[in-house]
């Protein structure tokens, strides 16, 4: 916003230099960011904050002046000789979409003779940054930079019927605006309309059909109040900006429509330019009761941390131009239409807070009772998860809002659990729409994106909260933990790398389970999740609980994520991890007695799990099997089809005496009929 400060001073007496009266202005919230002297004029440029849409009116600059040093402000007297003829006889208005336009005024100018506008006028445009055209269109301009007010003139003898409709637009009507584009409207649009058709866009732009030109003789003047998202959302749709569009979006001052239509039919009767009909056709279906908020003074030094009397505070809000009455010991104070910024008491205590001077509140730290924070069992436990799995895998950290369609290319149908989200009612992007009931997606996703970028050895983790609907209240959140791995492990000095495997991630899986403190967790194969392979996959239970799932990823998953290479995943429940840890036994007696180490090859059929075969032989061996651990598996020629061979390394030791060859043997024995018996299989 550009101010000349020629213009600025016809209505306000400013005895400060223009450097002085820039840093008032900046520092009373009003930013000065530059000002430039033109043709022995100053002119500020003014960058003001979205909710100080007034101030693109000259006007409402000078009263911020005048509040800020104290002085009065002179605003024009509107008086106007006016023909005999009624405007009520050449124009009518009608508003037929209330919520979008609150006011509607206009008037009407006969005999208008078009020419140049006078030097002063044109100087004061050019230097507030318009372009100057005819007189007529020059004095809407002036006026709309003098009070905030857009208006707009219409050649009179174009419109149909001498009428004024204010209406949305007919689905696919069509309208050229005066900057000759022809522009295709919808429903959502309000457009102002004659008789038969739309002639301009409400609030944006006229159209090239009634434009007042050279031949124009009669005019009919618009000064309006338009419903901001309504103009904004138009503006943004076509692209179209003006000053006019500008204003509106910030919020118009209603009650300002009649002055600036008068102010702008007085400026052409005092230039010549016409002869005003007597009457405005003012129709205002959307006017409001005059805003009061409620100020308690002592609110105002406990925000602050001040001592300001009420004078003070009175003072203040006085040079503001508000009207102010005491109500027991309340401040009723009644906040100017032109100020629709101020809604709650809070606004007015940052009125009085930049009147001021934010340099004369003093800085006072914060007091208050130290206490010491802790951290709840279960936060302890989140941050020891977090410290093991960073031991063997990288933490990454994934939105919790995600992309409804992952769920089409993790092969869920529509009644899958995951499918049941949270929907955002206003998402940053369809992308980030609903939040994540799981964070398997998010995690495929991440590998994607490094595996594009030839980071092909992964190895990933993520602690985050998955969000389940509750209706008629908020989400259940559910804290989980995610890994993935693909590719191999770093080169050892050996020069072996592993594949990060199903294996491998089922190593990292027991370990951590095992260093939180649940042990004894069994695998059971799952062969019906569609996000995984079919015989690559298994849940993780404990007794009756179970813990989450581990598994390769379902080959069409990969490949509609456009990854080309396996990936294996596993998500548990942090929270069931967390109820069946148990503390760790940091010492333990040593025995003085020998360990006795078997191992045994079992034949075993070959849809029969290994995790099945571990259980059978720790519970055969009783107390005395202090350890049992599968080392090899094996198939090939020398293993009967249909068949595997599971190699075990069992260990056997007593705290009371030396165990005999033939004890060990009856052990040996009752683990092989165990393991014929329950699974059908033999030594090999």
């Amino acid at each position: 916003m550009k101010v000349p400060l020629e213009w600025l001073r016809e209505y306000v007496n400013i005895q400060a230099g223009v450097e002085e009266l820039a840093e008032c202005l900046t520092m009373s919230g009003i930013a000065v960011e530059s000002w430039e002297e033109v043709e022995g004029d100053a002119v500020l440029t003014l960058e003001l904050t979205p909710n100080r849409g007034d101030c693109y009116g000259i006007i409402n600059v000078a009263r911020e002046v005048a509040a800020v040093f104290g002085c009065q402000i002179r605003l024009p007297q509107v008086s106007l000789k006016e023909s005999p003829a009624k405007v009520e006889a050449h124009a009518r208005v009608d508003i037929q979409d209330e919520d979008l336009c609150p006011r509607y005024a206009a008037r009407v100018v006969r005999n208008v003779v078009i020419k140049p506008s006078p030097p002063w006028m044109q100087r004061r445009l050019v230097r507030a940054g318009i372009r100057p055209i005819n007189n007529i269109v020059d004095i809407t301009n002036y006026v709309m930079l003098e009070t905030n007010q857009p208006l707009h003139a219409f050649d009179y003898d174009l419109l149909a019927g001498g009428r004024i409709i204010v209406r949305r637009a007919c689905p696919g009507e069509q309208l050229v605006t005066l900057d000759g584009v022809l522009r295709t409207l919808d429903r959502d649009m309000l457009v102002i309309a004659d008789a038969d058709k739309a002639v301009a866009l409400a609030g944006i732009m006229g159209g090239q059909e009634t434009e007042v030109t050279e031949k124009t003789t009669t005019i009919l003047l618009e000064s309006a109040n338009f419903s901001a998202p309504s103009i904004r959302k138009t503006s943004r749709r076509l692209g179209l900006r003006t000053e006019a569009s500008i204003r509106f979006e910030k919020g118009a001052d209603a009650e300002g429509v009649v002055w600036a239509v008068d102010r702008a039919a007085q400026l052409i009767e005092v230039l010549g330019a016409g002869e005003v009909l007597r009457g405005v056709c003012d129709v205002y279906p959307g006017k409001t009761e005059q805003r009061a908020i409620r100020l308690r003074p002592a609110r105002v030094n406990h925000l602050l941390g001040t001592e300001l009397s009420r004078d003070q505070i009175k003072g203040y809000l006085a040079r503001l131009g508000f009207s102010i009455t005491a109500e027991n010991g309340v401040l009723v104070v009644e906040v100017p239409s032109y100020r629709p910024d101020l809604q709650v008491e809070a606004d007015l205590i940052e009125e009085i807070a930049r009147l001021h001077g934010y340099n004369n509140i003093p800085s006072t730290l914060p007091q208050g009772a130290i206490t010491q924070g802790i951290r709840t069992p279960f936060q302890r436990f989140k941050d020891a998860t977090i410290e093991v799995l960073s031991r063997y895998l990288c933490q990454v950290i994934n939105y919790s809002f995600i992309n409804p369609g992952w769920f089409d290319l993790m092969r869920l149908d529509e009644r899958h659990y995951w499918r049941n989200t949270v929907k955002l009612a206003n998402p940053l992007s369809e992308e980030q729409s609903v939040m994540r009931t799981t964070l398997i997606p998010g995690m495929l996703d991440t590998v994607r994106r490094n595996l594009f970028r030839q980071n092909e050895d992964l190895a990933l983790f993520e602690v985050g909260t998955v969000f389940i609907p509750r209706p008629g209240s908020l989400p259940i959140e559910e804290l989980k933990v995610c890994a993935a791995t693909t590719g191999k492990t770093e080169m050892h000095w050996s020069g072996m790398r592993l594949d990060m495997d199903y294996f491998f991630l089922k190593g990292i899986a027991d370990r951590f389970l095992s260093l939180m403190g649940v042990n004894g967790c069994s695998y059971e194969g799952v062969s019906d999740h569609p996000s995984f392979h079919p015989g690559r996959t298994a849940k993780v239970v404990k007794g009756q609980a179970e813990l989450g799932i581990i598994g390769e990823i379902h080959p069409e998953v990969l490949s509609n994520y456009d990854i080309k290479r396996r990936v294996c995943v596993f998500e548990f429940d942090l929270k069931a991890i967390f109820e069946l840890a148990e503390s760790r036994k940091m010492t333990d007696d040593i025995t003085r007695f020998p360990a006795v180490q078997r191992d045994l090859a079992l034949l075993i059929p070959e849809q029969t799990p290994a995790a099945t075969v571990t259980s059978m032989i720790k519970s055969a061996g009783g107390e005395l099997l202090r350890q049992a651990v599968l080392f090899d598996v094996y198939q090939g020629p020398q293993v009967p089809e249909g068949y595997k061979s599971l190699g075990y390394s069992l260990v056997f030791q007593s705290y009371e005496r030396t165990l005999q060859e033939e004890e060990i043997n009856l052990l040996i024995d009752g683990i092989l009929r165990k393991v014929e018996d329950r699974a059908g299989g033999k030594l090999r």
